[in-house]
């Protein structure tokens, strides 16, 4: 899929920026001409956002008012918002019987409930102008589930939900609602869980890339950060106007067993 996809210049937001895939996407969206606003609740993403180009809103995006706050912030800088990459996720791998309720809380606010408020807010300017393009980033595991991972899963299979009921409601309205499905993405939240998969299933981090990341895959590497940030790039064009409650899977032949 090309990169070089012909775009009209859009106002994006996109959560969770400051590694791996968000940062991959605000990068490859400023190359495109768009105005961008990176969102992470991390300080160093203001770095990351001033080198590619972007600007900067640090939230907890747990907070509602924080959500909300990210898309007020792009509205005063750029003037409203045509597209939104809900990203934003953290991972905690344990079984459900040692699961902390606090992490679980923080997993499915951060992952699930975050998006929606996103959307919520931004979905009156996409109306206004007859246009608009939701993109989450969902996983593999909105469609398969994997031990250790109940919140994660969770999360995951909600914001598939969350997708298509956008597309159904939005369709009228000009916007468009989408999720990726990556494997596993050589991101640092991938790198962090190598070590928890291990103690939990009791084996060398190289057996977890093998054995559990690698088991299913057809093709047998990571996935690059870039090669989703062109996914998103084409979901939001003009060409793919007519695509809309799908699951984008780029998941090394996964699903294909």
């Amino acid at each position: 899929m090309s990169s070089q996809i012909a775009i009209n210049p859009r106002v994006v937001v996109v959560t969770g920026t400051t590694t791996g895939i968000g940062a991959a996407v605000v990068k490859h969206f400023c190359e495109l001409g768009h105005q961008v606003l990176a969102v992470d609740f991390n300080p160093k993403g203001e770095q990351v956002a001033d080198e590619a180009g972007a600007a900067f809103y640090q939230a907890d995006l747990t907070d509602p008012e924080a959500c909300r706050g990210a898309i007020a912030d792009a509205v005063q800088r750029f003037g409203g918002v045509d597209i939104l990459v809900n990203n934003a996720g953290i991972q905690h791998v344990a079984s459900i019987e040692t699961f902390p309720e606090e992490k679980w809380r923080q997993i499915i606010d951060l992952m699930l409930t975050a998006p929606f408020l996103l959307t919520q807010a931004a979905w009156p300017f996409m109306r206004e102008k007859g246009w608009g393009r939701i993109i989450n980033i969902a996983s593999i595991h909105a469609h398969v589930a994997s031990p250790g991972k109940a919140a994660y899963v969770s999360a995951k299979h909600g914001m598939m939900g969350l997708t298509k009921t956008a597309a159904l409601e939005g369709g009228e309205q000009g916007i468009t609602a989408n999720a990726i499905c990556p494997a596993y993405v050589k991101t640092p939240l991938v790198d962090n869980q190598i070590a928890d998969q291990a103690k939990l299933h009791g084996m060398g981090e190289q057996e977890v890339i093998e054995k559990i990341m690698l088991k299913n895959a057809a093709v047998k590497r990571l996935i690059e950060p870039i090669e989703v940030a062109q996914m998103v790039a084409y979901l939001a064009s003009d060409a793919a106007g007519a695509v809309t409650g799908s699951s984008w899977n780029i998941d090394l032949g996964w699903t294909a067993h």
